[in-house]
């Protein structure tokens, strides 16, 4: 599975918001139209916010990640107290 630069993603994301079919993207620079599709899928603001797929996710994780530090930093208070 080939790793693509996010300012590879982002040039051929550009192509084709300027109007380059995917079918003719996909061709010339090697990528499966599928991944271009995924890709500007997860790019795009989902409706009714201005955040992207990526970027919900990406918080989600943080979130996640901040609850877990909140949880033991409440079993050290919980700890100390005694």
């Amino acid at each position: 599975m080939k790793k693509y630069s996010q300012e590879r993603k982002d040039m051929i994301l550009q192509l084709v918001a300027t109007g380059k079919p995917v079918s003719e993207t996909s061709r010339e620079y090697g990528i499966a139209e599928q991944t271009i599709y995924k890709w500007k899928k997860n790019n795009s603001p989902v409706a009714g916010s201005s955040l992207t797929p990526a970027q919900i996710k990406q918080m989600e994780k943080e979130m996640t990640r901040l609850r877990q530090e909140n949880e033991i930093l409440k079993k050290a208070m919980a700890i100390f107290k005694k």
